[in-house]
């Protein structure tokens, strides 16, 4: 890829315009232009400033690796204005590229390529059937009916690629879906707290395995909410720790299922009421019990621990053992300089696996 291509897409990723680029080097934004359209070459000094401006290293413009999204997905894609939405895939296209030219330094793929297990229904005509999916799913991934600590390794381990990104600022991103070279990939935000993480992985887990099951019928965001739910808290686990039927549930209760399975008190309570352990009206009452508390804006407690996304990172240092790339080209590929990477290694520095 031209230096002009990279310009434009780390630019993008740091949401400035050429106006607003140009003013932070000294130049006008037409000379910003003429660069990303390789009507002019800039300066060694000058690449040193953008990398800084756009906080990349040198070298991010001379990758040889090229990636585009394919069918991306936003859950709430519609209240993202533009600017943002741009700056996300972009950003999600900077991760991407270095975990492919990471990946294709081993001489045999580190992952196996995703595909939905088999066993699943052909037709999905009731939500029922979902429940039986996402257990079905679990059985052949060997995970039981136990909670799942690590989800992001669950996923990437079969074939879906986890990447995070700062959305601090973005409260209305709620998750990105996508693929590349066939590869699915899910975004979620660092940031958030790790139950609403997890919903979003499986949520977007249910989409890859009910694609072109469900039934005409069936509302796929519905059908994807309840498999997520089922998948993270399958009803033998709900009855077990609820009961079969209940007339009332202590919200300290729903907090402690929380703390063990990972799922909001809010999705415990849609599960009890999906599995006919409480009545539609009761968890209807919960429900307004929880916004008059603040409850369905931050659950009550510690927020359950965010989701780690290290599998790049030890990749990174699998590749320096081995001897494929030296210190420089694993300092680029983690987005880091140098120093700070020798601070790493050397188990000086602190946990880093945001870097990605």
């Amino acid at each position: 890829m031209m230096i002009g291509q990279r310009l434009y897409r780390a630019r993008k990723a740091a949401g400035l315009s050429l106006r607003e680029l140009g003013s932070r080097l000294g130049l006008s934004h037409a000379a910003i232009k003429k660069y990303e359209d390789e009507q002019a070459t800039p300066s060694s000094g000058t690449l040193l400033k953008l990398a800084r401006v756009l906080n990349v290293r040198t070298e991010y413009f001379f990758r040889p690796e090229t990636v585009s999204l394919d069918r991306i997905a936003y859950r709430k894609r519609s209240t993202l204005p533009k600017k943002r939405l741009e700056a996300i895939e972009h950003e999600v296209i900077d991760q991407i590229e270095r975990r492919i030219e990471l990946e294709n330094l081993f001489s045999a793929p580190p992952v196996l390529p995703f595909s939905p297990v088999e066993g699943l229904p052909v037709s999905v005509t009731d939500f029922t059937q979902i429940e039986d999916a996402a257990e079905t799913v679990r059985k052949v991934w060997d995970l039981g009916y136990d909670p799942i600590p690590d989800l992001v390794d669950v996923l990437e381990t079969h074939g879906i690629r986890v990447f995070m990104i700062d959305a601090n600022t973005n409260p209305k991103f709620d998750g990105l879906a996508a693929s590349v070279n066939q590869i699915p990939i899910v975004v979620v935000g660092s940031n958030w707290p790790g139950d609403r993480q997890r919903f979003t992985l499986a949520h977007e887990l249910g989409h890859l395995m009910l694609a072109n099951r469900l039934a005409a019928d069936l509302d796929e965001e519905m059908a994807c909410n309840r498999f997520a739910g089922a998948f993270l808290i399958p009803r033998q686990s709900v009855i077990q720790e609820l009961g079969a039927h209940r007339s009332d549930i202590e919200p300290k209760e729903l907090a402690l299922l929380k703390e063990e399975f990972g799922l909001s008190m809010s999705g415990i309570l849609y599960r009890a009421r999906d599995l006919g352990i409480v009545t539609p009206a009761w968890r209807d009452g919960r429900l307004k019990l929880f916004r008059i508390k603040g409850w369905h804006l931050v659950e009550p407690g510690k927020p359950y621990p965010a989701e780690k996304a290290h599998v790049f990172e030890q990749r990174v240092f699998h590749a320096l053992a081995e001897g494929y790339i030296g210190e420089s080209k694993a300092a680029e590929l983690m987005k880091m300089s140098l120093i700070a990477f020798q601070t790493v290694r050397s188990l000086e520095g602190s946990d880093v696996a945001a870097c990605q």
